[in-house]
């Protein structure tokens, strides 16, 4: 299909997705997506597994409009507690915490937040252009991953790791060999032996990486302020005048690169294997640091930290469904759940769908365009109501 093919089918899928029964339900979608992913702990897994049968009743169009976005929403949402409490909303929020937290301590959350939502818009609305014009190509390239590329990948997220965590790379060893550890408790994926769970139900399905991140993160800040006197804890977090709720002009001339960048991270990542907005996000935030002139800011508070990372866990995000939809193949578990709901609604994914269903296919692409710009809507007018809970 030539890109002035595509073109046209976006248009009709356009004309499907603004009708609106269609449109409540990506509004709906974003809305809920973005409370899931503020709550910790409850994550887009939960979230779409739990909705799945108030789809029921809906047409497979509605269904997959309002599913898809509550799995983009959460990755908007996610940053928020990430940003105001160091607490990270979903998994690929956890790096966000490393310097939007930060730049709130200065008083300058609003222009985390203002970022993290622009930076979310724009990796994923680019990446949504190459859902509609690269599916088929870039899906047949991520048929070649086998066991080898399996392997590089993992030796790949131990080199970001080395990097990401600071000057000592004792301590990051340590640390992952002990994240090793506890990833192998649950059930073999090869055997489907139980390995290290004392016949206990509740860890076949292993050690949720969710409730890792927020012991560690959230119930340490707790203890920090619990333990520091109130008058330290009022002189710590700097209340922002309402001119310092959105970025400046410098903001922006810093995060405009990181938000490329983190764009091509996020796409490319979200094509292979695994849980794509982890990887990405960490790869992003590896990048932005080895690339910046003042290296020594990251950690502390850098814009970049926040922009890149945002933006290629959206990016990712929006790239994981061209091989869901293109080869009928998730790469992540969230879209495995998206996969199962597609089933349940009569839909099967794969090289088909495009040619055999065209007006679902392309009525939830087009959807994807407004449920974004919808959560830029959202978020962007509440940064200095988000800035001021803090």
């Amino acid at each position: 299909m030539d890109i002035l093919g595509s073109l046209q089918h976006l248009l009709g899928g356009f004309a499907i997705a603004t009708t609106l029964e269609n449109l409540f339900y990506a509004f709906a979608g974003a809305v809920v997506g973005t409370l899931v992913g503020v709550l910790p702990g409850l994550g887009p897994i939960a979230g779409i597994a739990l909705l799945i049968p108030v789809t029921f009743s809906l047409s497979p169009t509605s269904a997959i409009i309002m599913l898809a976005g509550i799995y983009y929403g959460a990755m908007y949402g996610g940053s928020t507690t990430s940003i105001l409490l160091n607490v990270p909303g979903e998994t690929a929020s956890v790096i966000t915490c490393i310097d939007g937290y930060q730049m709130a301590q200065q008083g300058r959350a609003g222009p985390a937040l203002a970022i993290s939502a622009t930076g979310s818009f724009i990796g994923g609305t680019i990446a949504i252009f190459g859902l509609t014009f690269l599916a088929p190509p870039l899906a047949e390239a991520a048929l070649a991953f086998g066991p080898p590329e399996f392997f590089s990948l993992m030796v790949f997220g131990f080199i970001v790791l080395s990097n990401v965590t600071g000057t000592s790379l004792i301590k990051a060893l340590m640390m992952a060999v002990v994240g090793l550890i506890l990833g192998t408790i649950g059930l073999d994926p090869v055997t489907g032996n139980e390995r290290f769970t004392f016949g206990s139900t509740y860890l076949l399905g292993g050690i949720e990486f969710v409730a890792v991140a927020i012991g560690v993160f959230g119930i340490g800040e707790v203890l920090v302020n619990a333990a520091m006197p109130a008058e330290l804890l009022e002189q710590r977090i700097r209340v922002p005048r309402f001119r310092e709720l959105y970025p400046s002009l410098q903001d922006l001339r810093r995060s405009i690169g990181a938000i490329l960048r983190g764009t091509g991270v996020g796409f490319g990542v979200g094509l292979v294997p695994g849980p794509a907005p982890v990887i990405a996000t960490y790869s992003s935030y590896m990048v932005e640091k080895r690339l910046s002139k003042h290296p020594e800011e990251f950690g502390k508070g850098a814009i970049e930290g926040v922009a890149g990372p945002e933006t290629a866990n959206n990016s990712a995000t929006q790239s994981a469904f061209i091989p869901l939809f293109a080869l009928g193949i998730p790469f992540g578990p969230v879209t495995a759940i998206l996969l199962g709901a597609l089933l349940i609604h009569g839909v099967t994914p794969g090289p088909l769908l495009i040619s055999e269903q065209p007006q679902l296919f392309w009525a939830v692409v087009a959807s994807m365009y407004i449920g974004n710009f919808i959560l830029l809507l959202l978020n962007l007018p509440f940064v200095p109501l988000f800035a001021n809970i803090l």
